[in-house]
């Protein structure tokens, strides 16, 4: 009875659509991917990108590589230039310049790095709170960023580190963190303002969210572009500035070494022993310019205006373009 009523019942016609939960679908690309195409896709962010994962290498495993420390002199080459001993030559009192420019490295990219940490969660959190909450947090938080800006930072961090020499070289970064922050928080609050009155606020807002979470899921996410080029710019920033301080004799104190303190060493005697400052030059410059490269990228992987972000799809486009054209000639 069953087969007549399957074979009266004609042909099977084909089953329905595959509910979305039983079929596998093509995941959705992110914005994550997304980015991280158009970043590709910038040659020189790659480069800068490739120059620093470099530099990181060799200041955490270059010591690896050399039998001698960066504070153990040896008394038997006195400004001896670059050799197969010692592969950056020695300094006046014979320790090897290419431990000390590693040791100089490290240190610098460590305060770099940690100084843009600091002041970017300091500016993010400032402005955030400012641009959200309005009213007398806005003012005073404002008058305090503006407080900051009167300041001359370069002046009053040669005061004050002195007095810091028994704390370490974290004391020396917070106190570069503390006054770099204050342009990032300015720019943070406006664009908190604008995001405040959008509608994913006020639904978190009439749900009852407390403020402190709509700032943490909703505010900073949305912020997270500019921060990201923002810290990346900064890092090279932080790195000049001890760099410089460093070189005035306001930094990081011996024993310990920095690119600074190398330079300052090695700047009167650059004429005559040109190993103790071009070494450490080069390694600053090489490393200012990738994080530029970097933050270059960045921001035009970040925009979707930007002319770099529609190049990929444009590419893509002439492509296909192209491909059309020479099928369309091979079938005539």
């Amino acid at each position: 009875m069953t087969a007549v009523i399957a074979e009266s019942a004609g042909p099977a016609e084909p089953a329905g659509p595959v509910s979305p939960a039983a079929a596998p679908a093509p995941g959705p690309t992110g914005r994550g991917r997304i980015v991280l195409a158009r970043l590709l896709a910038a040659r020189w962010a790659v480069v800068g990108v490739v120059i620093v994962l470099l530099l990181f290498l060799l200041a955490f495993g270059g010591g690896f590589l050399t039998p001698w420390d960066y504070a153990t002199p040896d008394y038997g080459a006195l400004r001896q230039p670059p050799s197969g001993t010692h592969w950056f030559g020695t300094n006046g009192v014979g320790q090897d310049v290419f431990a000390q420019t590693i040791r100089g490295l490290q240190k610098s990219l460590v305060i770099g790095l940690l100084v843009a940490l600091f002041s970017t969660v300091l500016a993010s959190l400032v402005g955030a709170c400012a641009g959200y909450f309005g009213g007398w947090t806005d003012r005073l938080l404002m008058f305090l960023v503006d407080l900051m800006l009167v300041f001359p930072s370069f002046l009053v961090i040669t005061i004050v580190s002195p007095r810091l020499k028994g704390a370490g070289w974290l004391a020396f970064v917070l106190l570069l963190a503390l006054f770099n922050w204050m342009i990032t928080a300015r720019v943070v609050r406006s664009m908190t303002i604008s995001l405040r009155e959008r509608e994913f606020v006020r639904a978190a807002q009439f749900m009852g969210v407390r403020p402190l979470r709509i700032i943490s899921r909703h505010i900073l996410p949305n912020v997270a572009s500019f921060l990201i080029i923002d810290a990346t710019i900064a890092v090279g920033g932080a790195v000049m500035s001890e760099t410089a301080l460093s070189y005035f004799g306001f930094g990081v104190k011996a024993p310990d070494v920095s690119l600074g303190t190398l330079l300052a060493a090695g700047t009167s005697e650059a004429p005559v022993f040109p190993w103790l400052f071009y070494f450490a030059a080069g390694l600053l410059v090489l490393f200012v310019l990738a994080v530029n490269l970097i933050g270059d990228g960045l921001r035009d992987a970040l925009d979707p205006t930007s002319d770099a972000a529609r190049r990929p799809r444009r590419s893509r486009a002439r492509a296909r373009a192209r491909a059309r054209a020479t099928k369309k000639r091979t079938s005539a």
